[in-house]
């Protein structure tokens, strides 16, 4: 089949060349020509594990190719994804959905036959009845279907979670458009169930799932502040709970806070969204308040760590991003928390894999290192905000002789306590019992 990708971000760049992998023709459509022309050069626009080599042979293989011009791909297609950005709007928080309108009206200007108007963004509930209003008010005889197709992608797994998803969601009671979308998926029916609802409850599933997501994160963490007081071990709590198959072992890992492109602007659509029906989400309000707080509290317990006071101090910071295996730097837990460090007088000397560009751009001129040995050189305490797999086997003896202070605040729980105390490091993790150093 033929699929026509508007957008080649995060999503539609995933989502375009996976289905080229299934043997779909996909043209990926974007209006910046320096990314499309990069593209072509074989450059991504975005750190992704595996995701250069499958653009890569797809390209080779004439399945997947990158355009500003719809048009073109748009007659021969037999359905045409919206997968634009979605952000909160300053304003109010709820999402900007010019870009997705913007496709709309575009779209409409070269519908020739029937086709199928999918929308991958995440966007709130009824946005697909503006679109086919949108569509229809400018091509009144267009023979077309707008299907909500919401897209469930982790950053750092974003290809297997294509290839192998719990589910695929597709909203629409449109019997052509269902024949469609089951040919598109066709590779993964026999692995994946096929959740076929109407429109607005497929967009609503995805905003649901994350805010359910969120919950279990924020969940955990307020445990975990509990087990620092109790002189309980929260992995334990954790374990525990997770083994109930109504709760699953999943996103029960205690840190600083979630953050990244979807979880923080996804709750505060879906808060926004619930004032404008007239049911407020109570528990969502929370859950944006906590998660916010925490950031800054994991800062206050790094100084605490350093004897309440860091003014004059050079801080390691390692991990940047939102989580391991991405660049992505957006609501990162790592933004506040450095902040609130510099607040009290810290010097931050930082480093990341991949996050360090976006990181100057978003934290000026912080401190970069090359590496985490060269970043820890020195400095009077190491901070680890994200758990990428290079930090989690660090030569701990070598880390001692480099700090100028043997002082490690682990935000991920990647040591073990008891370790770190038998080598010497005044350390604390969250949700761990505090174990003294050994003298």
């Amino acid at each position: 089949m033929h699929v026509a990708m508007i957008g080649a971000g995060y999503v539609g760049l995933v989502t375009g060349a996976c289905f080229a992998e299934f043997g779909h023709i996909v043209s990926c459509i974007d209006n910046d020509p320096a990314k499309v022309d990069a593209l072509k050069r074989g450059e991504m626009p975005i750190f992704e594990p595996g995701l250069a080599e499958l653009v890569a042979s797809n390209v080779g293989a004439q399945r997947l190719s990158f355009t500003t011009e719809l048009g073109p791909a748009a007659r021969t297609a037999d359905a045409i994804f919206i997968a634009v950005g979605t952000p909160s709007r300053p304003a109010d928080g709820l999402a900007d959905l010019t870009y997705v309108y913007q496709a709309a009206r575009e779209i409409a200007s070269h519908l020739d036959g029937y086709k199928l108007i999918v929308t991958k963004s995440t966007v709130p509930v009824g946005t697909g009845d503006e679109i086919a209003r949108i569509v229809r008010e400018l091509r009144p005889a267009a023979d077309f279907a707008v299907v909500s197709n919401p897209e469930f992608l982790r950053e750092g797994a974003a290809i297997s979670d294509f290839m192998r998803p719990d589910r695929v969601v597709i909203g629409t009671d449109d019997a052509r458009a269902k024949d469609v979308m089951g040919e598109l998926y066709r590779p993964l029916i026999d692995n994946a169930p096929m959740v076929f609802t109407e429109r607005r409850g497929a967009e609503l599933i995805k905003y649901a799932a994350n805010a359910f997501l969120a919950t279990k994160i924020t969940f955990i963490n307020e445990i975990a502040d509990l087990c620092e007081q109790a002189g309980a071990n929260v992995q334990e709590v954790a374990r525990g709970i997770g083994l109930d198959n109504r709760i699953g072992p999943k996103f029960l890992n205690a840190g600083p806070g979630y953050g990244g492109s979807c979880f923080p602007k996804d709750l505060l659509a879906l808060l926004r969204t619930g004032l404008d029906f007239g049911v407020p989400i109570r528990s969502i309000e929370t859950i944006i308040s906590i998660n916010e707080q925490r950031k800054r509290a994991m800062a206050r317990k790094v100084i605490a760590l350093c004897g309440g006071n860091v003014r004059g101090s050079t801080i390691a910071v390692l991990g940047l991003t939102f989580k391991p295996d991405t660049d992505d730097m957006r609501e990162a837990p790592s933004v506040a928390i450095i902040t609130a460090l510099r607040d009290s007088g810290a010097k931050i000397r930082a480093f990341d894999p991949e996050g360090m560009k976006h990181a100057r751009s978003i934290l000026g001129d912080i401190e970069c290192a090359n590496d985490a040995y060269s970043c820890m050189e020195g400095a009077d305490a190491l901070v680890i905000i994200t758990e990428w797999d290079a930090f989690r086997k660090l030569d701990l003896q070598r880390v001692k002789s480099l700090l100028r202070k043997p002082v490690v605040a682990d935000l991920r729980n990647i040591y073990q306590p008891e370790e770190m105390a038998r080598l010497g490091f005044s350390y604390v993790s969250v949700g761990r019992p505090k174990v003294d150093a050994a003298g």
